[in-house]
C-alpha cells in the first residue's frame, strides 16, 4: 500500500474545478473518450477504450448519499482516481498491474513543476552525455524483444533498445522516487510508438513492412522531451485540485479490497469477459520498465488478474449460483462447445462471474450504508450465445443485499471477429445500492 498525504486546499475557490478539467466539453458516450476533446492527462497512454470522467461526476451529484470518498477496485488509467480529485472526494483505487500502477501514481501526486523542470534537464544532460545504454537491463526480457541475428523478427532495433536503456539509466539518478515515476511513466507511453509493432484487436502485431521502418534512436529523444515537458506543463495548471491526496493499493482487487477504507461510493469498469488479455496489452511496457523479472513473475501477474480471458491455463472457480440468465447461457455454451474457439470458454465465463461476486461481495462489506456502485460493463457472445453481463450482474447482486437502482444500455458494441463481429452487444451502466 502507498498513501499519499490526505490534504486538501485551504482556497477551496483557487482550486482547479472538475468542469475546468473537462472544459465543459460534450460527450457521446460515458463508455468511450471518442468524439470528445483530448483531456489534460489522458495523452501519457493511450488507453483504446476508458470510460469518460464524467460518470464519476454523475455518480457523486446523483448518490443518495453525500460523497466524500470513492473506491475504484480496477484502477487502469486513472480516470475515477483523477476525476475525484477534482470533485474534492477522497480516492481510493487498487491496480494489479505494476505499470498502470505506477501511471496512476504518476498522475495523482503533487508535485512542484519548478523541480520536475530541472530534473527533466538533468535527465537530458545525462541522456546526451551519452550515446547508447547497456542492453543488460533487458536481459530477461523475451528473446523476440530486441533485434539480434538469430531471430526473424523483434519488437525493437537494437539502436533505439540502446537508447531506451540509456534514458532508463539517466532516470534511475534521479534523488527523488516521485520524479523516476514520473518520468518512467513518460517513457512507457512512446514505446509503442518507437516499435515495430502496434497494439491492435486481441494484442499486438507486427506492422506492416516493419522490416523497411527506420526509427531514429533521436526520436526517442525527442518524443520523450516533448511528453514530458507537455506533462509537467499540465500539471503546473491543475496543481491546484479540491482534494490533493489519494490512496492506491497494489495487487489483486479481491484480496484489496478487504484492506481498504470505507467509503460512500466505488465507481469502476472491470474488463469485460470477452477473453481480452490486458496484461499482454501492456506486456512491453512491463519487460522494458523493469516491472518483470522472470516468465515466473509474469506468470504470476496474469493469474492475479479478473478471470476474463483463457490465454494462461488456470484452475476456473465454480460459477455462482443466483442466476437463471447466467444458468442459461452457460447451457448454452456447452452445447455448442464444439463450435467456441477455446473449449474452455464455458470455464471461463462461469469464473468470469464467480470473480465479479467476490468482488461485490467485498464491496457491500466496505460501502457504507446507502453507499453505491457504479460500474460500466459489456456484454459478450461466443458462438452466437450472447452473455448479457449487466441483467447476470443484478442478478447476482439482490442477496447479498443490493438493489439495482439503474441498469442503462447505453452504446453498441461491435463484438470481436471470433463473437461474430456483430455491433449488437451492449455497454451498460449498472447502479447498485447497499440496502442492508
Amino acid at each position: 500500500m502507498e498513501l499519499a498525504p490526505q490534504t486538501a486546499q485551504s482556497h477551496p475557490d483557487l482550486c482547479v474545478s472538475f468542469d475546468e478539467w473537462t472544459r465543459g466539453r460534450k460527450i457521446q458516450s460515458i463508455g468511450t473518450n471518442a468524439g470528445a476533446e483530448r483531456l489534460p492527462f489522458q495523452g501519457w497512454h493511450h488507453f483504446k477504450e476508458a470510460f469518460a470522467p464524467e460518470v464519476i461526476a454523475r455518480a457523486v451529484n446523483e448518490s443518495e448519499r453525500d460523497v466524500r470518498s470513492c473506491l475504484d477496485p480496477f484502477g487502469g488509467s486513472g480516470t475515477t482516481a483523477l476525476a475525484c480529485q477534482f470533485l474534492g472526494v477522497e480516492p481510493t483505487t487498487i491496480e494489479v498491474n505494476p505499470y498502470l500502477g505506477d501511471l496512476i501514481e504518476a498522475k495523482l501526486t503533487s508535485y512542484d513543476a519548478d523541480d520536475l523542470a530541472l530534473d527533466l534537464a538533468r535527465v537530458v544532460r545525462a541522456i546526451n552525455a551519452r550515446r547508447r545504454g547497456s542492453l543488460a537491463r533487458f536481459k530477461h526480457a523475451p528473446p523476440t524483444f530486441i533485434q539480434s541475428a538469430d531471430q526473424d523478427r523483434w519488437v525493437f532495433n537494437r539502436n533505439v533498445a540502446e537508447r531506451i536503456a540509456c534514458h532508463l539509466d539517466a532516470i534511475d539518478e534521479l534523488a527523488r522516487p516521485a520524479h523516476r515515476r514520473l518520468f518512467k511513466a513518460m517513457l512507457g507511453g512512446m514505446l509503442i510508438s518507437v516499435s515495430n509493432v502496434i497494439i491492435n484487436g486481441k494484442g499486438r502485431r507486427y506492422r506492416s513492412n516493419w522490416q523497411d521502418r527506420e526509427v531514429f534512436p533521436r526520436s526517442v529523444d525527442e518524443q520523450f522531451e516533448e511528453r514530458s515537458r507537455q506533462a509537467i506543463d499540465e500539471i503546473h495548471a491543475h496543481r491546484m485540485r479540491r482534494h490533493r491526496g489519494y490512496e492506491l493499493l497494489r495487487g489483486d482487487c479481491i484480496e484489496k479490497i478487504a484492506s481498504s477504507k470505507p467509503v460512500d461510493l466505488a465507481v469502476f469498469s472491470p474488463p469485460y469477459p470477452n477473453s481480452f488479455d490486458y496484461t499482454d496489452v501492456y506486456n512491453i511496457e512491463l519487460w522494458m520498465l523493469g516491472h518483470l523479472g522472470d516468465k515466473d513473475a509474469n506468470r504470476d501477474l496474469r493469474m492475479s488478474t479478473l478471470c476474463s480471458h483463457v490465454q494462461i491455463k488456470r484452475q476456473f472457480s465454480p460459477a455462482p449460483k443466483g442466476s437463471q440468465r447466467l444458468n442459461l447461457a452457460l447451457s448454452q455454451l456447452r452445447k455448442v462447445k464444439a463450435d467456441l474457439w477455446s473449449p474452455w470458454i464455458p470455464e471461463m465465463v462461469g469464473g468470469y462471474f464467480h470473480d465479479m461476486q467476490q468482488v461485490m461481495a467485498g464491496l457491500h462489506g466496505r460501502l457504507n450504508p446507502r453507499g453505491e456502485i457504479w460500474a460500466v460493463v459489456g456484454d459478450s457472445r461466443y458462438a452466437g450465445v450472447r452473455i448479457q453481463v449487466a441483467k447476470i450482474l443484478a442478478d447476482l447482486a439482490a442477496p447479498m443485499g443490493f438493489e439495482v437502482v439503474k441498469n442503462e444500455p447505453f452504446r453498441s458494441m461491435r463484438s470481436s471477429a471470433q463473437q461474430g463481429g456483430q455491433q449488437e452487444l451492449d455497454e451498460t451502466l449498472v447502479v447498485l445500492r447497499k440496502t442492508r
